[in-house]
């Protein structure tokens, strides 16, 4: 059939629905398989971020845990410092030293102990803030005896002899120091026979007045803190982050096992390629593969890559070697099943879909009745000109239409104020405060306007150490909380924007004059000298932010934006040079 003839037989509301009909299937049927596309592609990206971002945070925190071991160690013996050539005359200086050094880091550094070449030993083990355990060996010869203390300089008390004969010189630690070429050591990770915890001990040998081996100073460091922060690493539901050393020997994992028990009252270490976990053999295997197989050495930047696991599953990885500079030969891996990241997508497609099939429905309905409602107004308009045709004039059509374009007008307005807004602070952001400057500029010139306008640049100091010190959550707190002070300090009619991480720039929109704009930022800098909230109970007494100011004046600043900004920051440069010789007029304090 012709489709002149098949489109004369149908209706106008037929005739208007089955082309919106098959555009809509069509449509629904495209935008799934792109979003489906694109959803696929965003969450392999977001997915190695992911990865990346999760080894790196397993790296530095391991950093923390097992670097405060130098730190400890260095206070107990301070590099350069002879060992004592008479131990039990120097008993009590060596105490107070032991005191300090299991302070440094007394979580998990508590036990700090030192054996020379003569048998003599000193250890001191912290049990709480005031409590601790003195052990010790002055004879050279013979068992320990053990006294408790309470405080730094407590007398020792309640005396202990210990049973067992105990000969430092023969200890593992002790050997393997002496053994090492290098001052600093790690014994091999072992099992606490009490605790059944991991366990490695960071030694350093201690020299006499030449530079000879005297003795060896060491502290021990738990590891269960490793695998209760590897048990914080929550990627997915089926993620597995791991930390082992070159051989496969697992020192920590965020599921399973790292020791077997071979018999009664017997455990080993297990190896992550015989762990009953599949994932945890897989990743390692596959990360033990591609570091072979790679020409250039392992380094500490996390890598990604993916295979496929013995039930057809690709598994993505993140992996990086732990600082060498540590002393330890650690891999970090992590290992999460491509599907967890798309379950969500995979979910999201089939809601959507269903959702996209009931609006096609609901569509349809709601287009056949609006195509009856406006068929039924043609109608109306016919019969209108076919009265007007007969002469009829007093009868004019009744047509009342209504629609949606207010909503989307407040949709469009506040997707740009979004657009314009610094999320962090809520205050302008960078292109915001551009666009207001030029605005300005352009209307000054059409005016004519006498009085000129002010910008001010804002830098502010120490908020990257902020953010090391104590968090990106107190650094982010800190930022809002001056946005909000310089909000405040300025009139309604001001601007105060975000302009990049740890800078602002605000637009006074009418000063008189130069002296005009000055007193406004010895305003905004007077207001800035009272005490973060946000770092109150945080950091030090002591611990100070700085923030400097710098104005431009237009014109005689700057005919253009760019001028503009370039003059405040060299005016806020030099007024941040000059804050030793005169802090409290070139500078806030908070």
């Amino acid at each position: 059939m012709p489709i002149r003839t098949l489109t004369d037989r149908l209706s106008l509301r037929s005739l208007l629905t089955l082309p919106y009909v098959v555009l809509v299937l069509a449509l629904v049927l495209l935008v799934g398989a792109l979003s489906w596309r694109a959803g696929r592609d965003t969450v392999d990206n977001l997915s190695g971020q992911l990865l990346v971002e999760a080894v790196g945070r397993i790296a530095v925190a391991l950093e923390r845990h097992v670097g405060g071991a130098d730190a400890v160690l260095e206070a107990a013996f301070p590099t350069g410092l002879p060992a004592p050539e008479n131990l039990p005359k120097e008993l009590d200086t060596l105490r107070n030293r032991f005191w300090l050094a299991t302070s440094v880091h007394r979580d998990p550094n508590n036990y700090v102990y030192y054996g020379d070449r003569h048998g003599h030993f000193l250890g001191l083990w912290r049990f709480s803030e005031l409590e601790a355990e003195l052990r010790t060996r002055t004879q050279g010869e013979g068992p320990r005896t053990i006294y408790r203390l309470s405080g730094i300089t407590g007398d020792l008390r309640s005396p202990v002899v210990e049973d067992k004969v105990f000969e430092p010189r023969e200890r593992p630690w002790y050997q393997a120091a002496l053994a090492n070429p290098a001052s600093l050591s790690w014994t091999p990770v072992y099992i606490d026979f009490k605790t059944l915890d991991l366990v490695t001990t960071r030694t350093k040998r201690v020299g006499n007045d030449v530079g000879e081996p005297e003795g060896v100073a060491a502290t021990d460091l738990p590891l269960k803190q490793v695998n209760a922060l590897l048990q914080r690493v929550t990627l997915t539901e089926n993620a597995v982050a791991m930390v082992v050393e070159g051989d496969g020997q697992l020192v920590g994992v965020s599921r399973g096992a790292h020791m077997k028990t071979v018999a009664v009252g017997q455990h080993e270490r297990l190896n992550a390629a015989q762990s009953s976990d599949a994932l945890v053999a897989a990743a390692f295997e596959a990360v033990r593969q591609r570091t072979a197989a790679e020409a250039e050495t392992l380094g500490t930047a996390a890598r990604t890559a993916s295979f496929t696991d013995a039930e057809g599953r690709v598994v993505q990885l993140g992996y990086a070697r732990v600082d060498p500079a540590l002393g330890l030969n650690w891999l970090i891996v992590v290992a999460v099943p491509r599907a967890d990241f798309l379950a969500g997508v995979q979910r999201n497609f089939v809601q959507a879909a269903a959702l996209a099939g009931l609006g096609v429905v609901i569509a349809l309905g709601l287009g056949w009745a609006v195509l009856g409602i406006v068929t039924r107004e043609l109608r109306e308009l016919a019969e209108a000109a076919r009265r007007v045709g007969d002469g009829v004039l007093d009868e004019p059509p009744k047509v009342h239409r209504s629609d949606e374009l207010g909503e989307l007008a407040r949709s469009f307005a506040d997707m740009q104020r979004r657009l314009l807004t610094d999320q962090l602070t809520g205050l302008s952001n960078r292109g915001a405060i551009l666009r207001r400057i030029e605005d300005r500029i352009l209307q000054q010139r059409r005016r004519g306007d006498r009085w000129p306008f002010a910008v001010m640049f804002v830098d502010l100091a120490r908020i990257k150490e902020i953010n090391k010190r104590f968090g990106h959550g107190v650094g982010d707190a800190v930022l809002k909380e001056i946005g909000q002070r310089l909000r405040a300090g300025v009139r309604i009619g001001d601007i105060v924007s975000r302009y990049a991480g740890d800078e602002f720039v605000l637009l006074l929109d009418s000063v008189e004059n130069r002296a005009d704009a000055e007193a406004a930022r010895d305003h905004l800098e007077a207001s800035m000298r009272a005490p973060l909230e946000s770092l109150a109970g945080i950091a030090p007494a002591d611990f100070q932010v700085g923030a400097s100011f710098g104005i431009a004046l237009y014109p005689d600043d700057g005919q253009d934006t760019e001028s503009l900004l370039r003059h405040a920051d060299a005016d806020m440069f030099a007024r941040k040079q000059a804050l030793p010789q005169d802090p409290d007029r070139n500078a806030s304090r908070f």
